[in-house]
């Protein structure tokens, strides 16, 4: 039951664990359900479900007297399982509407739309895991994300898996694979499939065309027992206009904002969260530490952030309003966000925030006490426009757009950085990542080698989005298994092997992963070589031991004795090297090390005379 501590915080607006009291919460010894929702201009509300033949009024709830707007009370008759929905009464207009619970655990299996009445025990195994989980995501840590949509990442039969059968799956892949996380497009309950989830309706519930939510608690303590993180996408920037949704909930804008210039996305199609409104921040504050603390969820990663930050957002002249200063930015959204992340690390210290935030906004990823937003870290969408606007071009035409490439180590250290190939790159016309790479069939292969080898070594952590590690031919479709038959064929099969062997680098040596976020970790060997295409630089690890030389050559033109400054004397023996025979490369190179000369060159007494493969990377260490 609500107490006047849980009320006070409500309309506070920093109730952060809401779902402990609002929605349906099954009773002991089956004496029924107790129902609690939020709906301040209500004539009346009334649960209707499957054990009182769904009429209205049989089951009402009843006001709370401290003007709260919450309405609760007990049917009795109800049991786990059952489906319902509250009829909610305008208490001006007297129109009534029959709305899913905001804070429903479980729902009907779309294209159904009512909520369940459910309980969340799950006997947990991944103690091992949470133990260990600090040191998996600190800063430090290799973290190399895979990105996964559930419903399309395989179709055994034609049919769509549930969690417990692709648990085992997914973990033996991931595990073979060498990635550390997977991430999930949205799992909260959507009603458009179509929407992979960025549609959300019930910000409570995993969505139920995977299973029950025992079945993900299952499926999250599996690749955790596996040694896997588990990453959520999480979507508090705006909502679909469905009728049994949040949108009108109780006949007014009570969870968006009214003003169609503030309450409606125009490119989405749809609401937009009043974060002004304390219950609404509490509601999602509840919702992000729901998946933390009943789903040992390993962290979140924060969709449109750019679209929350900017009241101009997709928006021409006269369609927005203006801040009480007169400017663009949403200082209600960056009130919520700062006091999100400082929420989510308060409670879970060892979790992850990561923002999809597409601007160049200030210190998204440092601490709110300097001023910063407080997420972990944040997707460099700059490094990945500008990586693949260059990778399109023709070769000989690559030394006339070098900047694209090096641009990125101007800024790579403002902020905690993870390097997305995402879904967004696959999607809506824009082909496949080995579709859009230049030249024949075998330069295509090569230069996505090449871009994956420079993606590897370039400072920050990783993400690249299913089927782009076996480079699936087809641009993505969530209505259809990956093209899981092309991984067998020997240039795909190659590059997945490259994508295993790179992750295993990288997650093995310290120089690769230690100092992705401070420039100690990096050094330029040579920039600006642009009439080569040819980038070499050094990553260093933490104690500054024993570094990592990383050189690229993105011409199709073999490169014999090019030399390079180092800062070692010796033998620097070759770790990878794309164009190797395995990776269905052409097998030139070094083999397998190259010993240093006493012959300066970039400003070092000693240098590599290296042969340099086309359209590939190589990486060197001393021995």
């Amino acid at each position: 039951m609500l107490t006047d501590n849980e009320i006070y915080l409500l309309r506070e607006g920093t109730a952060t664990r809401l779902y402990r009291w609002l929605g349906a919460h099954a009773l002991p010894r089956e004496e029924g359900v107790r129902f609690a929702v939020w709906a301040p201009n209500a004539r009346s509300v009334s649960v209707k479900g499957d054990w009182n033949g769904w009429e209205a009024g049989r089951d009402a709830l009843a006001p709370r007297s401290d003007g709260s707007g919450v309405w609760e009370g007990t049917a009795p008759a109800a049991r786990r399982g059952q489906a319902y929905k509250y009829r909610i009464v305008n208490r001006e207009t007297g129109l009534a509407a029959d709305k899913a619970d905001p804070f429903a655990f479980y729902c009907e299996c779309p294209p159904a739309t009512a909520s369940r009445v459910w309980t969340l025990e799950h006997d947990w195994g991944d103690a091992q895991w949470m133990a260990s989980r600090a040191a998996r995501n600190a800063l430090a840590a290799p973290i190399s994300i895979y990105e996964l949509h559930a419903g399309s990442w395989s179709r055994p039969e034609g049919r769509m898996p549930g969690w417990r059968e692709l648990a085992p799956r997914l973990a033996d892949y991931v595990l073979r694979m060498g990635f550390t996380h997977v991430e999930l497009l949205p799992v909260t309950e959507h009603p458009f499939y179509g929407s992979w989830g960025y549609q959300t309706t019930g910000y409570f519930a995993p969505s139920a065309r995977y299973g029950t939510p025992q079945d993900f608690m299952d499926f999250v303590d599996h690749l955790h027992q596996r040694g896997i993180g588990v990453i959520l996408d999480w979507v508090p920037s705006h909502f679909p206009a469905d009728g049994h949704g949040l949108a009108g909930f109780d006949g007014t804008h009570l969870y968006e904002h009214a003003d169609p210039r503030q309450g409606f996305h125009p490119e989405w199609r749809s609401c937009i969260f009043n974060y002004g409104r304390n219950e609404v921040r509490a509601f999602l504050y509840s919702s992000a530490l729901f998946w933390l603390d009943r789903y040992h969820v390993d962290g979140l990663r924060v969709d449109a952030v750019a679209s929350m930050l900017y009241l101009d957002y997709s928006r021409g002249q006269g369609e927005w309003i203006p801040n009480r200063y007169g400017g663009k930015e949403n200082l209600e959204a960056i009130a919520f966000l700062r006091t999100l992340n400082e929420a989510v690390y308060r409670d879970h210290p060892d979790a992850l925030t990561v923002a999809e935030e597409s601007t160049a906004w200030p210190m998204v990823s440092r601490p709110t006490w300097l001023g910063g937003l407080g997420f972990g870290m944040k997707w460099n969408m700059g490094w990945m426009h500008d990586t693949l606007a260059y990778l399109r071009e023709d070769p000989v035409h690559r030394q006339y757009h070098h900047g694209r490439l090096t641009f990125s180590l101007l800024y790579a250290f403002h902020e905690n950085f993870v390097l997305p190939l995402s879904h967004d790159e696959v999607v809506h016309g824009k082909g496949s990542l080995i579709g859009r790479m230049p030249g024949d069939d075998w330069q295509k292969f090569a230069n996505l080698r090449a871009l994956y080898g420079y993606m590897w070594a370039h400072p920050g952590k990783k993400l690249l989005f299913m089927g782009g590690e076996f480079a699936q031919r087809r641009e993505w479709a969530h209505e259809q298994a990956l093209e899981w038959w092309v991984a067998d064929l020997p240039g795909h099969a190659g590059v997945q092997r490259w994508v295993s062997d790179l992750n295993a680098v990288y997650r093995s040596d310290p120089a690769l992963h230690e100092a992705d976020f401070s420039g100690e970790g990096f050094e330029w060997i040579d920039c600006d070589d642009a009439q080569a295409s040819v980038l070499a630089f050094l990553r260093w690890p933490r104690a500054r031991s024993s570094p990592v030389l990383v050189v690229c050559n993105f011409t199709p033109v073999p490169r014999r004795d090019h030399r390079l400054g180092v800062p070692q004397a010796g033998t620097w023996r070759e770790l990878l090297n794309s164009d190797s025979l395995a990776y269905g490369g052409s097998g030139w190179g070094n083999l397998g090390a190259v010993a240093s000369e006493p012959v300066v060159s970039h400003g070092r007494p000693q240098s590599l005379a290296l042969n340099l493969p086309p359209l590939a990377c190589l990486f060197l260490k001393p021995a």
